[in-house]
């Protein structure tokens, strides 16, 4: 039998059939939902008098537009509170395990869904968020859908999709001080660009990949889809068994051996194919920092920002557009950019190991003055057992913001938005124009610790300096 990478086996194992126009008939093992793009899609089955087909596959939580700095319902924010009440009814009536904000799971759904055990190894998995790439991190073929395919989801537990083509993405060699799992994708993202991976799934590989903790994976297949690829996904090891050993949903004892044997033989073949492979030397990845008004648009901390001038002609339109948004002078260093807020959290950096990293580094520091900085833990969860490490009291101690779980200033769908042309550094997937909730807010991305470095300090710093 011909040797197959990952996707290919999960792909195959899932599909019901080839449907006339060429795509394939896929079948969903695990949906999520959310409270943002499912309440037209169950309107839809209302109106067609249709029941959710497999209620026991679909899980859902509030994240989107929950507020951080509210527990108690109901929320001044009334379509925030509109909305949940929404889901909350879609879930009781359809027969939908929900998560809800009383239970002590809620969260982010790309942080919910591994903590649970709902996510494993060779699952197909779909919600309508574009960053459900996160759950590739485990072997899993995980993407986002839209508001249209959520309800053919409930209605079939199936889709309608393309098969994609494969990159293998292989980054080796030893990364350097202050350069973490969020450095390393954003610098895939700047060197293939944010549509490289159009019609792609990248395959993460290399030694660095096989060091990285579970979350680091799981940060760095969150932002496949800022690079154009609507997968990434890791192969499953030892250490994705590890983490899901003994997770509410997970198998249990009397089955765990037969899943992992199952899960293990997912991982893609030693001498399978790849439409393409991208090797890349983990030396030259440096503390990043995003300048522009996409994900690719990035430098490292000791690098200028791009001059128009010098750039290609078929690249100066893009850079003059995004230097005038973001009020950057051309030529200038990132570093020493002030900044008004800082923001730790996400589905891309809201998990306990992120948090405890800046914890750790962080103390003895206090945020300067003037500059607004918040922590978001990235479900009740995280911050049930930040809490339990005193990690809320060294952020607090040193002048953050402690806040409950939610998606936050990632996108602004609440409470929590820039006002005006405040410049934010942010933990956060994605730095487009108004992305933080005002239409002339600045965003810069960078890893926890490079926020942590830029609200001590007021102005975007290398982490290596601040902390070392």
């Amino acid at each position: 039998m011909k040797e197959r990478n990952l996707f290919e086996k999960v792909w195959d194992a899932h599909a019901v059939g080839e449907l006339s126009n060429g795509q394939t008939q896929l079948f969903v093992g695990r949906h999520l939902i959310h409270e943002v793009t499912s309440p037209q899609a169950f309107g839809m089955l209302r109106e067609k008098n249709l029941p959710v087909l497999y209620p026991e596959r679909t899980f859902a939580t509030v994240d989107h537009i929950v507020p951080t700095n509210e527990v108690s319902e109901p929320y001044s924010d009334p379509l925030a509170d509109a909305m949940i009440k929404e889901l909350r009814k879609n879930c009781d009536d359809f027969g939908v395990t929900f998560f809800d904000v009383d239970t002590g799971k809620q969260g982010i759904v790309h942080v919910v869904g591994p903590e649970q055990g709902l996510t494993q190894p060779g699952m197909t998995i779909a919600c309508g968020d574009s960053h459900t790439s996160t759950h590739g991190a485990f072997g899993a073929i995980a993407f986002g859908v839209g508001t249209s395919q959520v309800r053919d989801l409930l209605a079939t537990q199936t889709l309608a999709l393309n098969k994609l083509k494969v990159r293998r993405i292989e980054v080796n060699g030893d990364l350097g001080p202050g350069v973490y799992a969020k450095d390393v994708i954003l610098h895939i993202i700047k060197v293939l660009g944010v549509n490289g991976g159009t019609g792609y799934a990248y395959e993460y590989a290399g030694n660095v990949f096989d060091s990285f903790s579970m979350e680091e994976r799981m940060t760095a297949c969150n932002m496949s889809i800022e690079g154009g690829a609507r997968v990434g996904y890791v192969n499953p090891d030892e250490k994705t068994f590890n983490y899901l050993k003994g997770r509410n949903y997970s198998p249990k004892t009397n089955e765990w051996d037969q899943a992992v044997s199952r899960w293990m033989a997912f991982a893609s073949d030693d001498e399978c194919e790849y439409d393409d492979t991208v090797r890349i030397d983990a030396s030259d990845i440096m503390p990043t920092v995003t300048w522009g008004i996409n994900p690719g648009q990035a430098i490292g901390i000791d690098q200028d920002i791009p001059d128009p001038t010098l750039a290609e002609a078929t690249d100066r339109a893009s850079i003059e557009e995004a230097i005038e948004y973001m009020k950057l002078t051309p030529g200038a260093p990132i570093k020493g950019t002030p900044i008004d807020v800082a923001f730790i959290g996400s589905c891309t950096n809201g998990r306990l190991s992120d948090l405890e990293e800046v914890a750790t580094r962080i103390v003895g520091h206090t945020v300067k003055e003037g500059i607004k900085a918040i922590v978001v833990p990235g479900s009740q969860i995280v911050s049930k057992l930040a809490e339990e490490k005193g990690l809320h009291q060294v952020f607090q101690k040193a002048g953050f913001e402690w806040r409950s779980a939610g998606c936050s200033m990632c996108l602004a769908m609440n409470p929590d938005k820039l006002v005006g042309d405040q410049l934010c550094a942010s933990s956060s997937n994605r730095n487009f124009k108004g992305r933080q909730g005002s239409p002339t807010g600045r965003t810069m991305l960078m890893s926890p610790m490079m926020v942590a470095a830029a609200a001590v300090t007021g102005k975007v710093s290398d982490t290596r300096e601040v902390f070392s």
